[in-house]
């Protein structure tokens, strides 16, 4: 729902989902495998409106929204369920003085609501529940010194209820053209967030984690042809850590993490050099270690990959009205711990890597036949391993590779754009 005023507009959406699943895990120390089951429902509303005031050099938006969720777990003979209500509301009004500064205020309330209750045959059952709020302020400046030079700088006040703690939030970037298709920016930030649900129903005398960005980046554009770079650091404090498997009610839990991240990300994309084609290529190393969870030391955590690859090319072939396209994607492998060597996150994955082809045929202008095949090669890709949690007689913990659902699939599809223009499609997303 949308309605215009005169002086701005008022949007209004909601939406409803629940699903169910039901699923028999492979597990190397149960032969029968591992029950789970999942049932959710979902409830989300929000609301915002833009406008002005009678002064049209200050503006205002504002915003409130309202999330409802439950979910039922069944892990083998537990039985979890999980609530979760939260409002988050905002304010910001702007101002443009002239020119070369401009003003922004703002505030920001987010408050949620939590329970639990945990059900298992051999012992009491248990309810867990915390509320968590959230308020915090916030001004900003952009101030334009050129026009080939700006600058913006804020400073983020933020209480957090729960933990009875204030933080102060400084953040700065700077901007300079360097010629007429480049630009160069520097950035810093310092960022607060609180801990996951599942570490604050044990414990709610923890405190927000915290994080310091440093970030340059440089962007080239010549209409047709980009090209972005981007060097950053990440300095991590305060990051949750307990000392159990899994986190439970008798896992000692601390803010005594810490951690940090470097890396680059390079983006290079064409669609000019070479008639009816666009080709792109995207590359990111990262260097990351973290004390976390329930690590025993500083370590490269087992989601990261250190380098990864992609290339996608999509060329238009005029007389058979079809795009033909390809991906590839590279990525190193994902740390992980074998219990038959000694150390912490002392192995390595084979590096993963996919070729994918498609196909789409234009029928008519709005009408696309769309053909993919994912994974041409086929490769046996692989996430990491489990291993049993006793060793076999000769003294090795045996293991089996995690792998996707399925290594390869097929997709055929109909896409049909309805729209007034009676012109547009889908082509360029596919």
């Amino acid at each position: 729902f949308r309605k215009q005023f005169d002086s701005g507009l008022l949007k209004l959406y909601s939406a409803f989902d629940t699903s169910s699943f039901h699923l028999i895990q492979d597990d190397i120390n149960d032969d029968n495998g591992l029950e789970f089951k999942l049932k959710n429902s979902n409830f989300y509303m929000n609301s915002s409106y833009k406008g002005s005031f009678s002064n049209p050099s200050w503006t205002i938006n504002t915003g409130l929204s309202l999330t409802s969720g439950q979910d039922q777990y069944h892990i083998e003979s537990d039985d979890i369920l999980d609530r979760t209500f939260s409002v988050h509301a905002k304010l910001k009004v702007k101002k443009r003085f002239n020119s070369r500064f401009k003003l922004s205020l703002g505030i920001e309330q987010f408050g949620s609501d939590f329970s639990e209750d945990f059900q298992n045959p051999e012992i009491q059952p248990v309810n867990l529940s915390f509320k968590n709020y959230f308020s915090s302020s916030f001004v900003e400046s952009d101030i334009f010194i050129s026009r080939s030079m700006a600058f913006k700088a804020g400073l983020r006040l933020e209480h957090a209820a729960l933990f009875n703690e204030t933080n102060w939030s400084p953040r700065l970037s700077y901007a300079i053209k360097t010629g007429e298709k480049g630009q160069l920016s520097l950035a810093y930030g310092q960022f607060y967030q609180s801990p996951l649900d599942n570490s604050l129903k044990f414990n709610q005398e923890l405190s927000s984690q915290a994080v310091d960005h440093y970030i340059m980046n440089y962007q080239f554009n010549d209409s047709g042809r980009v090209f972005r770079a981007e060097a950053y650091y990440k300095d991590y404090n305060n990051l949750v850590l307990y000392d159990s498997e899994y986190l439970n009610m008798d896992s000692l839990i601390t803010n005594d993490g810490n951690g940090f991240a470097k890396g680059i990300d390079l983006f290079w994309r064409d669609e000019k050099s070479v008639k009816n084609m666009d080709y792109w290529i995207s590359y990111s190393y990262l260097d990351t270690e973290r004390l976390f969870r329930n690590y025993p030391e500083q370590a490269q955590p087992d989601f990261v990959n250190k380098h990864n690859l992609s290339v996608v090319g999509k060329y238009w072939i005029e007389d058979w009205k079809s795009q033909v396209g390809f991906s590839y994607n590279y990525a190193s492998g994902r740390a992980y711990t074998d219990p038959n060597q000694e150390g912490f996150h002392n192995s390595m994955t084979k590096p993963y890597n996919s070729l994918s082809l498609n196909w789409a045929y234009l029928i008519d202008q709005q009408k696309i036949l769309y053909l993919s095949v994912n994974n041409v090669f086929n490769s046996k890709n692989i996430n990491g391993y489990q291993f049993a949690e006793q060793p076999d007689p000769s003294g090795i913990f045996q293991s089996q590779p995690i792998r996707p659902a399925a290594d390869q699939f097929f997709f055929i599809g109909f896409f049909w754009t309805i729209s007034t223009d009676q012109t547009s499609n889908q082509l360029d997303n596919l």
